[in-house]
């Protein structure tokens, strides 16, 4: 594996911490404000407003926008990809929900099973804009290893008295839409050659939908706008994660694609969650073998996955 793969996958797992610390934040948030879209709007309106200096001072994001203009002009880039930000948006909408309820642990079981899912999907059908990739025995194998592993991490804290089937589902749904979201991400980032820029679009398309699904929900009083708590203050970084992470993403995936770049991410997103439950645990959650056991063989499945991982990056040709 050259030394360049090898940064791209270390990259890959501290993007899968970067997926658990935000998970925490944003679910906290939620649950001190009781309201799970307001707190997805607060994390992506964060995050907007940063991206938004940082390109105020960037020449090479307006750049790549304007290279992205002209994609979409020379109809080389479909407009429904400039879209992704709307998933992420309903990807932490759906985050903040749903960890309250079940944790950071078992949310990243049901999410990293959706992505996984996904992954074998637009991997195969060349969704990240890197080509078509053979989906092997090998790759299908090492996927479904990683879903066993993670399961087995939080064996112990799997309560059917306790546990919300539907926030489960969720779960699955949220990892498949994330998973969906950065591939679309992968095929703006080509064309902007800019990973800033498929930030900024992100954030831009992800905030809009909020505003006008919160929008929505007040007006049918579904929902109803509470005052910002005071803190803590790290329940307000998942906007700054969330910059760092799309950029991370949209560079990477289009390399590595998009099933091994999941594979690399979950073994840091359990790394982090990990250290989530050490240093910030959830209500009922605490470390055991089985976590740690997890762990281990979460790492044996990127192996299997990772390894040689050349020959599952060979472009398929267009029919």
């Amino acid at each position: 594996m050259s030394t360049k793969n090898q940064r791209l996958d270390f990259l890959a797992a501290i993007s899968g911490v970067m997926i658990a610390l935000q998970a925490r934040a944003n679910g906290e948030l939620s649950h001190l404000i009781g309201n799970g879209v307001e707190a997805a709007l607060v994390s992506f309106g964060s995050g907007l407003i940063i991206i938004s200096i940082i390109a105020l001072f960037t020449p090479s994001i307006k750049e790549g926008a304007r290279n992205l203009r002209g994609a979409v002009a020379r109809k080389e880039l479909p407009k429904w990809t400039l879209f992704a930000g709307a998933l992420g948006g309903s990807f932490v909408a759906v985050q903040t929900h749903i960890v309250p309820l079940i944790g950071v642990a078992i949310y990243s079981v049901a999410s990293i099973a959706g992505q996984t899912a996904a992954s074998l999907v637009v991997d195969r059908i060349g969704l990240t804009g890197g080509g078509k990739k053979h989906i092997t025995p090998r790759r299908i194998a090492a996927a479904f290893f990683t879903v066993f592993a993670v399961f087995i991490s939080v064996y112990d804290r799997i309560d059917a008295r306790n546990l919300s089937l539907i926030a489960v589902f969720m779960g699955c749904v949220a990892g498949a839409i994330v998973g969906v979201q950065r591939a679309m991400n992968g095929q703006i980032n080509e064309y902007s050659h800019q990973s800033f820029t498929t930030s900024l679009l992100n954030f831009i398309m992800g905030t809009t939908f909020l505003v006008i699904f919160l929008s929505i929900l007040v007006l049918i009083n579904s929902e109803e706008l509470v005052p910002l708590p005071a803190g803590p203050w790290w329940i307000y970084t998942g906007g700054v994660i969330g910059v760092i992470y799309i950029a991370f993403t949209s560079t990477i995936v289009q390399h590595l694609g998009v099933l091994t770049f999941t594979l690399f991410s979950v073994g840091g997103q359990l790394v982090g969650s990990l250290l989530i439950d050490l240093y910030s645990p959830t209500y009922g959650v605490q470390v055991s073998m089985y976590l740690v056991t997890g762990i281990a063989m979460t790492y044996v499945g990127v192996i299997v996955g990772g390894v040689n991982n050349s020959q599952g990056r060979k472009r398929l040709t267009h029919k």
